[in-house]
């Protein structure tokens, strides 16, 4: 455990969901893992006891992501830990692979509705469809705009242009809408709506106030931070602006709000892990202001922010990013952008002018 992490309380020690089965952290709501190919090895879904419509059954928030294993590893939750009782509505938190890879299996195959963001709904359905410009390819040219210029790499990434739709090959043709500020009435409790912005285009949160208890996704999570990055659909985005604004509207909780993370293991502590987060972007954020001394591009900083070697799934983010950082310092008037000669843009600190270019 890090110094961060010991600032935290895990209430359920190194308690983990066995295989294929749940575990109860609150009455009626209950935690399993999900394996992923990833750096980071798993997600954690929640199975809510819910009446819906006049019937009993579950509620399921996430879903994993498309590949046999997840989908046998279901088949076993429904065969073993349901008690007989059906799949009611599926819930997705957002739209990224391992929380709505399979959501379209998950409906289809207990005939449940998929309620979503509809800012989240489309990006899964635009994605999944690999249209022009949203497709794994579109990030290229983006890449080489911010400095990318290994053909290896180039090439590699290139190879990812079906990697979304691998991963989500389908999602459900019709949605029930979530928005901020929304109460869901799920079993004995009724769950507010938080939307948040900057890791992915409408995040929902859900929120008990009433047993401080918070369904969190990818934007609190205990260990890591989450990724914030700008992406060649919306190039000049401004993410970090967006979480970081995003991350208040969660101290309203209860000081003791059980904190339930799409990665890592439930805890309580949210106003510290988000105090942590603030100073972790804002020492990012000072490092790379003091490197933009001399222009650098988002490629340039990518080795200033992650010290570690990063392949190519890693690299994506990981400049992404380091974009995201550089873009909040450039609207806040910190840095300004130049497009060098060689088509790269640049940033530097305002007043400066040490390269040529135009701004």
């Amino acid at each position: 455990m890090n110094a961060l992490e010991a600032q935290l309380d895990y209430p359920f020690g190194d308690s983990l969901p066995a295989s294929s089965a749940l575990l109860e952290v609150a009455p009626g709501l209950h935690w399993l893992r999900m394996g992923l190919p990833f750096a980071l090895n798993h997600i954690n879904l929640w199975l809510l006891e819910d009446n819906f419509q006049g019937r009993d059954g579950w509620t399921v928030v996430d879903c994993g992501i498309a590949n046999d294993a997840t989908r046998a590893a279901w088949e076993t939750i429904f065969a073993t830990q349901l008690r007989g009782l059906p799949v009611l509505r599926v819930i997705a938190t957002h739209c990224h692979p391992d929380h709505v890879g399979l959501a379209d299996w998950l409906c289809s195959r207990w005939d449940a509705p998929l309620w979503m963001t509809a800012g989240e709904y489309g990006f899964a359905r635009m994605m999944s469809a690999a249209l022009p410009g949203v497709d794994g390819s579109a990030a290229l040219p983006h890449f080489q705009q911010h400095g990318l210029t290994d053909s290896v790499m180039l090439e590699t990434l290139q190879g990812r242009k079906s990697y979304y739709p691998t991963l989500v090959p389908s999602v459900p043709a019709a949605y029930h809408r979530l928005q901020e500020g929304q109460s869901v009435r799920i079993g004995q409790r009724d769950w507010r709506v938080i939307a948040g912005f900057g890791h992915s285009p409408e995040h929902a949160a859900l929120a008990c106030f009433d047993d401080a208890l918070l369904i969190s996704g990818d934007m609190v999570l205990p260990r890591i931070s989450t990724n914030i990055s700008v992406f060649a659909v919306e190039p000049e985005s401004n993410p970090v602006r967006q979480y970081l604004d995003s991350l208040q509207k969660y101290l309203p909780l209860p000081f003791d709000t059980l904190v339930l993370p799409s990665h890592g293991k439930p805890f309580r502590g949210l106003a510290t892990r988000i105090a942590q987060l603030d100073a972790h972007h804002a020492e990012r954020l000072a490092e790379v202001l003091a490197a933009c001394a001399r222009p650098k591009s988002a490629t340039e900083i990518v080795p200033l922010m992650f010290l570690r070697p990063l392949d190519s799934h890693q690299f994506s983010f990981a400049l992404g990013e380091a974009l995201a950082h550089l873009h909040l310092l450039w609207f806040d008037g910190k840095l300004e952008r130049i497009t060098g000669d060689d088509g790269i843009y640049r940033f530097q600190q305002a007043g400066r002018n040490d390269i040529g270019g135009t701004r």
